[in-house]
């Protein structure tokens, strides 16, 4: 078991090694791979919650107005699909970001070999997790943007069938957001390569 230290017995010194000196000094102390890999947990999870999201705006308006208009439910389907869209992109990045995660070489005592590049392994960290941010923010966004548009769709088309096509564009559009996100998340994980 740990030896506990009794309260008032470490030195101004000790407890000086033991704080950090500002957030960067916390950031930086927090592991690449624990970066990296929060970065495809956020791809993957926000992507997914912005399409669930979209799914239940859009499917609980689909219902509801198809009682008054049965005619609606399998053209109206599309604005499903769209929200559906914004998973897959999450998948399809957080596979992708995965994929860049390499083990580092270290020696039989753990560390480091001599000549070493930490900041290019921390960069590569970095540019992994801000990737996968990037992507599950812009998809979170698209996913809602899609689902609040397709609850406008279903609505719109049960009144008027002439408003489909039109608001179905918008639809397009706030899909569009999630692949501008994929396409700079792509841009933004290339910049980092874990060193081999």
């Amino acid at each position: 078991s740990a030896r506990r230290i009794p309260r008032g017995a470490m030195s101004a010194a000790t407890v000086a090694e033991l704080h950090n000196e500002d957030w960067w000094d916390v950031i930086e102390s927090v592991s690449p791979y624990a970066w990296a890999n929060l970065g495809v947990i956020a791809a993957l999870g926000l992507c997914v919650v912005g399409a669930a999201w979209g799914i239940f705006l859009t499917g609980s308006s689909l219902i509801a107005a198809s009682i008054k208009a049965p005619r609606i439910r399998s053209k109206n389907l599309v604005s499903v699909i769209f929200c559906e869209a914004t998973a897959i992109y999450g998948v399809i990045v957080s596979i992708m970001l995965a994929g860049k995660i390499v083990d580092v070489p270290t020696g039989a005592d753990g560390e480091f070999p001599a000549g070493f590049n930490y900041h290019t392994f921390a960069y590569a960290g970095y540019a992994v997790f801000f990737s996968g941010l990037c992507v599950g923010l812009t998809n979170l966004g698209s996913g809602i943007c899609v689902g609040v548009a397709g609850s406008s769709c279903a609505l719109a088309d049960a009144q008027d069938p002439q408003l489909f096509v039109k608001i179905l564009i918008v639809e397009i559009f706030g899909s569009a957001l999630g692949i501008f996100g994929v396409i700079v998340g792509i841009i933004l994980s290339g910049q980092g390569q874990f060193p081999e």
